[in-house]
């Protein structure tokens, strides 16, 4: 949980856009792995949605319980890197489904944040246990809201309360809707104030969805501080807590933000 501790100036954030091998958990971590030991220093690395599967309603099949074999990969990487690696995958917990998004920290100590908003389109709903509520992680005094591919839909569940800096969204979002998660990205950064890191991934998923990437990283006016194309990538940078202080306090309009609940 957040310390409130002073923010470090810098934050060094590094977004893996991947090509996933379908149904492959050995196959992907070994294709990050190649990727991970050329990676210049960095607080965080983010992974997309189901990075050591792809986007698969075989939860039954394809579930790893609570300290299976990919938590203690990102266990050994977060170690082996000094910092924080977080992406989603399926979870079995009490007899239950969760795309589940693991907040790995270089001490081993892990974080979870369960998809709230489950894609019904594919039968996610049908699938899959949605979770209920919203943690804040903490790197370096930074506080970072991560969430999962259709949560981007729905601006009230994402809304700063002044309680983040930072939103992440993991993503397998297919090419057919691109233009909808480059507009929303966007969106959710200007209307937070906020940096925004979306992760999404490349290639065509085992039901046929091609996927066009469109890694992105988003300043606090929604203007783009790095990005990725179409191709498989690191999308990384360097975000400026002294800048994001200076605008929310030159604009400051969550004071004019509308109260609500959410059930």
């Amino acid at each position: 949980m957040p310390t409130g501790t002073q923010p470090t100036p810098a934050l060094r954030v590094a977004a893996i856009q991947a090509d996933l091998k379908w149904q492959d958990p050995e196959a992907n971590r070994s294709a990050f792995d190649a990727v991970l030991e050329h990676l210049p220093p960095t607080d965080l690395v983010v992974l997309p949605e189901m990075f050591n599967t792809g986007f698969t309603m075989h939860a039954a099949e394809m579930a790893e319980p609570e300290n299976g074999p990919t938590t203690h990969w990102l266990r050994e990487r977060a170690r082996g890197l000094g910092s924080v690696i977080t992406g989603s995958l399926i979870i079995e917990s009490g007899g239950r489904y969760y795309n589940r998004l693991l907040w790995m920290k270089p001490d081993g100590e892990v974080e979870i944040y369960d998809k709230r908003h489950l894609f019904r389109l594919a039968g996610e709903d049908r699938h899959y246990t949605a979770g209920n509520t919203r943690p804040i992680m903490e790197i370096k005094g930074w506080r970072i809201r991560p969430l999962i591919c259709y949560d981007l839909r729905f601006p009230a569940w994402s809304r700063r309360r002044d309680d983040y800096d930072v939103l992440v969204y993991v993503a397998n979002w297919p090419d057919r809707r691109h233009k909808a998660w480059q507009v929303l990205l966007q969106a959710r950064a200007i209307e937070n104030q906020c940096y925004l890191v979306g992760v999404n991934r490349v290639g065509k998923d085992g039901d046929g969805l091609n996927y066009a990437g469109g890694t992105v990283i988003h300043d606090a006016l929604g203007e783009t501080v790095a990005a990725g194309g179409s191709a498989a990538g690191v999308v990384s940078a360097r975000l400026d807590y002294p800048s994001l202080a200076h605008l929310r306090a030159k604009l400051p309009f969550h004071l004019d933000a509308d109260e609500f609940e959410l059930r």
